[in-house]
Formats: structure tokens, sequence, C-alpha cells
């Protein structure tokens, strides 16, 4: 008799902890998706917990670096991550806002709004000059303070007599300077751009040339704005950021 109770007993147990099971089994297929041990494959991923709009909302907040990392998550990411709805109204117009100039390759019509932020970022580095970025800016002209005592009581933001002097390239090889300037003098210029390179296709060598003229070397500053010099002036472009279709080469140079 006792032996019987024990064995009903442990019946009784194990129809317990079974129908345990059975309503822990059920409350599971109620939870968020996030409280869920058993998908952890979904668990993982926000996008599929908040969907793409969402997603999108958040990754607006991000910087562009960021908002890059994610195209490499998965596809679903990328699609969202690339959106010219994300790239068009903060991250192109922050990075541009700024900038002395803006790439006319990043301005080509068709082009995908991430497309044109890497093209501008990649153009910003750029210090290899050409003929386009010389013909599409004004030049401001200097002397530096190691030039001689002439020529820098010449140059009115020496004497605080007036703005910098004005140099214009024009795509016939030439170069001009307003009217009035004692500088200048009236004497015919032309410019040249000088390249070399190595075996492996690096840029050895790089320098603009007027006349038979000390070479300048090229440099590029924060705003993208362009700079060539050597011991005795400089060059510099004047911003131009509204310049309606962009300024510099249509495709990209390296």
């Amino acid at each position: 008799m006792a032996e019987s109770c024990r064995g009903e007993g442990k019946d009784k147990e194990k129809a317990g902890t079974s129908a345990g099971a059975g309503c822990e089994s059920d409350d599971s297929e109620t939870r968020p998706k996030w409280q869920r041990k058993d998908r952890d494959d979904e668990v993982g991923d926000p996008l599929s917990v908040v969907g793409p709009e969402i997603l999108e909302k958040i990754l607006n907040f991000l910087d562009a670096r960021s908002v890059a990392r994610c195209i490499a998550v998965s596809h679903g990411w990328q699609t969202v991550a690339i959106s010219d709805r994300l790239w068009a109204p903060r991250q192109c117009s922050e990075l541009w806002a700024d900038k002395a100039h803006i790439p006319r390759c990043s301005q080509v019509r068709g082009i995908s709004r991430l497309t044109a932020y890497s093209l501008s970022v990649m153009d910003g580095k750029r210090v290899r000059i050409t003929r386009e970025d010389l013909c599409d800016h004004v030049w401001e002209y200097r002397f530096k303070s190691t030039a001689p005592e002439y020529w820098r009581n010449l140059d009115p933001t020496w004497k605080l007599t007036g703005p910098p002097m004005r140099r214009y390239f024009h795509q016939d090889g030439t170069l001009t300077a307003d009217p009035g300037d004692t500088v200048w003098g009236g004497h015919e210029c032309s410019y040249s751009i000088i390249t070399s390179f190595v075996g492996d296709g690096r840029i050895r060598e790089h320098y603009v040339r007027i006349n038979r003229w000390a070479p300048m070397t090229v440099s590029r500053l924060e705003d993208w704005s362009w700079m060539m010099s050597n011991d005795i002036y400089y060059y510099t472009s004047v911003p131009d950021a509204d310049k309606p279709g962009g300024t510099g080469p249509l495709f990209p140079v390296w």
C-alpha cells in the first residue's frame, strides 16, 4: 500500500513537471524576440526587431564613419546605410559646410550621396593639382617675409593698403592679373605643371612653375583650399564652394 502511494506521488510530480514545462514553453512564444533565449540569431540583429525605418532614424544620429561601418554588417543593413535619405540631408551637408571648394566629381548627376561623400573626402586629400584646379579658382598672391623688401613694399597686404593681389590661370597656359597691379608690370606669363613618377606609380615630384621662376610646391589646407609656394611668394585659392557644379577635374585624380 505504501509503495502504491509512493508510485502515485512520483507520477504526480512528473505530470506537474511536464505541465510546468509546457507552460514555460508557451510563455516563451509570447515574449518579445529580444527575450527569447532560443532565438539567438534574431536577437543579435536589431534590424529584425525595429525594422528598416526605425534603424534609419537611429543611424541618422551617427557620424559618417560609423554609418559607413554599418554597411558591412549585412545585406539588410547595407540597404539602409547607403540610402540617399541618410546621406544627403546631413552627412554630405555637414562635410561640405566649411569647405572652400566642392569637387566637381562629387556633383555628377545620378551618383549616390554616399559616392558623392566618398569622392569628396578622397579629393580633399589630393595634392596633385590639375589645369582644371588652376583655372577654376581665383588665386591670391602674397610675398613671404623672406622676400626682398622691394617686393614686400609692393604687396598691399604687407603695407596694409588693400586686399591681396589676385592672379588668374587660363586654359591656354597663360596667367594674368588685375589692372593696376604694381607687381605685375604688364609682362607675359605662362605656367606649367610638372609631375614625375617612380616605378610603382607613386608621385616622385610635383610642382607648378611660372615662366622660369622658382617652382612652387603644392599642398592642401584643412578646408580643401590649395596652396602653392616657394621661398619667396605663395598662392592660395579663393573659396568658391557656391560655384554651380563644383570645381576641379570631372573624374577622380590620384
